[in-house]
């Protein structure tokens, strides 16, 4: 009786004496009309912690973040923080229990200037300046307007506003997929410095190395409910993918491949001598019917503006754009569409009218001469529902586009070329920020389309894509390529070298 006794007194000690955790969510739900966002997610964020919440897009995290943050409430489930329940129903409920989030959009009003989306919120414009200058990045004008910001920028503004109120715990959606390289180290250094307070960041990232790298414990997510909690220096990135796409998936990510190009394929797309005022520095490049041709390059070596002039939304100063041995001579991106150039952005909200349906931003190019609209009118759907079958895109809410995963958004911006036609595709980062299994089904469009003879000219910030999707690989360094080779034999170590400006290969 006594041993009993004994050793239900040790269980009540150790319970009295071992604190709960930081953050703990039950059974949190959430509907929006017929589409189940969470079905029932489970979270603990002990101090101290740097805790990845990871799942494919469309798992809920991003409605989970949410939740916590107060931008709408929960249809069930219990949150607590230190034990104590909250119910955040606006964001300054979250402050004031000590949650502070970056979004994945910047939570900034485009046409105020900075410093008066800080008076608007109350936030402290001192602290911000000084997490700025802790992150190097102290010089940014308070009195610029946000739209005039570039949104890398911006990332970094909203993180320092978040770190101005000293949160508890900092939540992070995806806040390096629009950063650069260096950008990305100097959030790293802030996600350390808050675990050495003690304090905990709850990191949202499709990126499993920098789960590896940085996170103490990893919760994933699938179809609306936690599937596992895992280690991520125990499993490695094999386990995670399992738990987040299943091994079924997995397998087929893995067997990605390419295949050799026909040397008599003609040109469809030619760059000669392109300049534009210091970017593009005498880029030129031949790209051929049915091949997948890859751009390698760091960040700021006019990748963004060589794409510009190739869609027509700006022109060179000098040098020659050949579209099928024609030269193209576009005033606005219309031009280069009607000679069958198509553009996918990074930034999906750039292509997207979001509060449309899906069907309405599918088939949005159909309708650029208004003598065809009566013609086409019959024929909208069967396109967009086409485009909807062959990119697999959840349509559950296609009252507006804005309600879909980012991931099913880029497959929207994709599947309105599919409906409309086109010769070449024009593709900038389009997988930035994406969950490895629309990734997938995003590489094996690219190499359907260029099997059926399209041509597909691929930038992408992550270089370990090169091999996986395209056929030839070209690397940007000042506004010029200046390397070229096989895709297959392309390493992410050689492509570094090379967009550094190296001459030899390491």
């Amino acid at each position: 009786m006594r041993r009993g006794q004994s050793g239900t007194r040790r269980t009540i000690i150790k319970s009295m004496t071992t604190p709960p955790p930081l953050l703990e969510t039950r059974g949190t739900a959430k509907r929006f009309g017929s589409v189940v966002a969470l079905r029932s997610a489970d979270l603990v964020v002990g101090p101290g912690e740097i805790h990845a919440l990871l799942g494919a897009n469309g798992a809920g995290k991003s409605t989970l973040v949410k939740i916590l943050s107060g931008v709408f409430p929960a249809d069930a489930g219990v949150t607590m923080v230190h034990g104590k329940e909250i119910d955040p129903r606006r964001p300054a409920d979250a402050l004031e229990a000590g949650l502070a989030t970056v979004f994945q959009d910047p939570a900034l009003i485009p046409d105020l200037s900075v410093e008066q989306n800080f008076r608007l919120t109350g936030v402290d414009a001192a602290s911000v300046h000084r997490w700025l200058d802790i992150m190097e990045m102290g010089d940014l004008d308070f009195d610029f307007l946000v739209r005039e910001i570039p949104l890398e920028v911006l990332r970094i503004l909203d993180l320092a506003r978040a770190l101005a109120h000293e949160p508890e715990l900092l939540l992070l959606d995806e806040i390096t997929a629009a950063l650069t390289a260096n950008q990305a180290e100097k959030v790293f250094d802030v996600m350390q410095m808050w675990k050495q307070k003690g304090r905990s960041v709850l990191f949202i990232t499709h990126r499993l190395a920098e789960v590896l790298r940085m996170c103490d414990q990893a919760t994933i997510l699938r179809d609306g409910v936690t599937a596992a909690v895992l280690d991520p220096g125990e499993g490695g990135e094999h386990e995670l993918l399992e738990a987040m796409l299943g091994p079924e998936v997995v397998k087929e990510v893995e067997a990605a491949g390419t295949r050799a190009l026909s040397p008599d394929a003609p040109v469809v797309l030619e760059a000669r001598e392109l300049h534009s005022r210091g970017r593009v520095n005498g880029a030129s490049f031949q790209l051929r019917a049915g091949e997948i041709l890859g751009v390698a390059a760091l960040e700021g070596q006019g990748q963004d503006r060589l794409f510009d002039l190739l869609a027509g939304d700006r022109r060179p100063e000098s040098g020659e754009i050949l579209v099928a041995g024609e030269v193209l001579d576009a005033r606005s991106p219309y031009d280069a569409i009607r000679k069958g150039v198509v553009f996918v952005p990074s930034d999906r909200l750039l292509a997207l009218l979001p509060k449309r349906s899906v069907r309405e931003n599918l088939t949005l190019p159909l309708y650029n001469e208004i003598g065809h609209w009566f013609s086409l009118a019959t024929d909208e759907r069967a396109r967009a529902s086409r485009a909807v079958d062959r990119l697999a895109i959840d349509t559950r809410a296609q009252s507006q586009v804005r309600r879909l995963s980012g991931g099913n958004q880029q497959k929207v911006v994709l599947g309105r070329w599919l409906a409309s036609g086109f010769s070449t595709l024009l593709c900038f980062d389009p997988t930035r920020g994406i969950d490895l299994g629309t990734k997938r089904q995003i590489y094996d469009l690219l190499r359907e389309v260029a099997d059926d003879g399209a041509a597909v000219l691929l930038y992408t910030s992550e270089l370990q894509e090169i091999p996986l999707v395209c056929d030839r690989v070209l690397v940007l360094y000042d506004g010029k390529f200046v390397h070229e080779q096989e895709a297959a034999s392309a390493s992410e170590e050689i492509l570094l070298s090379k967009a550094h400006g190296l001459v030899g290969a390491p």
